[in-house]
């Protein structure tokens, strides 16, 4: 697929952008069997993308060749019907080695993670992308989050470089967000791509919209497809009725309980889907496990957002 067919899919997405988790069985090991039901359940419930082996997917606990095989996975489970973007990250050799991988395996184009460890400055930034982006003839993301922090003047570079298609934002500063929209649309006239990337974007969303950010990723449908369905085509009609009521009632508590431990954007994650019958194992270390109480208040909270469903039904 070339950059712009990728493009034209995910400006105007069908539904909800698909994050999967990485199934894992009872020893650690890889469980591809249900990671492939994973994927199917989420593009039968109306997924637009499927983004593998991403933050949602622990991509920083795969090795190249489970992470290679997991995209293949993907690619194969989704058999062209939606796009698959699979995560590329770590210090650029490894950037290009995973960019490579996803290549090779099917995949349609690259969510580029921040670099490791490191604090770089803007020059070394805007290299490492640019190295990634050469590497493949996939379209590239760029996702802005933690150590890798953004000008404008360098996201202007970014969108002038043959192969980055956008950028998806984890670090939630509005304002530095509307001026690098501002600056690219001054600077690059054209149709580069703008993600909400926070955890739990839905909870953002409505800022995010207002500033012409209007793609976000959706952790929830990985548990909760029919509730992320229903806030995505709410936020598509304006029906601020619905987007309210699921805010309040589903999202925010959501969000708090996410709070209560580090890591809980992936462990509460994959605990929603083992909670809705699908046995995706644990989260590998460095991250744990959410405790036993706030499981239960996960299956509660999953019990109202349905119960919202049907009374807006």
């Amino acid at each position: 697929m070339t950059p712009a067919p990728l493009a034209e899919r995910l400006r105007v997405p069908s539904g909800p952008l698909f994050f999967p988790v990485t199934a894992y069985g009872p020893d650690g090991s890889l469980d591809l069997d249900t990671f492939r039901a994973h994927i199917r359940r989420g593009i039968d419930a109306g997924a637009a993308a499927v983004f593998a082996c991403c933050g949602t997917g622990e991509f920083h606990a795969l090795t190249p060749e489970e992470f290679e095989t997991c995209v293949a996975a993907a690619v194969e489970e989704t058999a062209g019907r939606v796009p698959v973007v699979a995560g590329a990250g770590y210090g650029t050799a490894l950037a290009v080695r995973y960019a490579r991988l996803a290549h090779a395996a099917g995949a349609d184009g690259l969510l580029a993670m921040p670099p490791y460890l490191v604090i770089a400055g803007q020059e070394g930034l805007l290299r490492h992308y640019r190295e990634v982006a050469a590497a493949t003839p996939l379209p590239v993301i760029v996702y802005q989050r933690d150590n890798a922090a953004f000008t404008p003047e360098t996201v202007v570079g970014l969108a002038r470089t043959d192969g980055i298609i956008g950028l998806k934002d984890g670090l939630g500063d509005l304002d530095l967000m509307q001026r690098i929209v501002s600056a690219v649309r001054t600077e690059v006239p054209g149709d580069f791509l703008y993600f909400n990337g926070l955890p739990t974007a839905e909870q953002t969303q409505l800022a995010y919209a207002a500033i012409g950010v209007t793609l976000y990723s959706s952790a929830v449908f990985c548990f909760a497809p029919e509730i992320a369905l229903a806030f995505h085509r709410a936020l598509a009609a304006g029906d601020e009725s619905t987007t309210h009521r699921l805010l309040d009632g589903f999202y925010r508590p959501f969000v708090e309980l996410r709070a209560q431990g580090r890591g809980y954007a992936v462990s509460l994650v994959k605990a929603g889907v083992r909670l809705r019958g699908l046995d995706v194992g644990e989260v590998r270390p460095p991250l744990h496990e959410p405790g036993e109480d706030h499981v239960k208040q996960l299956a509660q909270l999953i019990e109202r957002g349905y119960a919202l469903l049907e009374e807006d039904a």
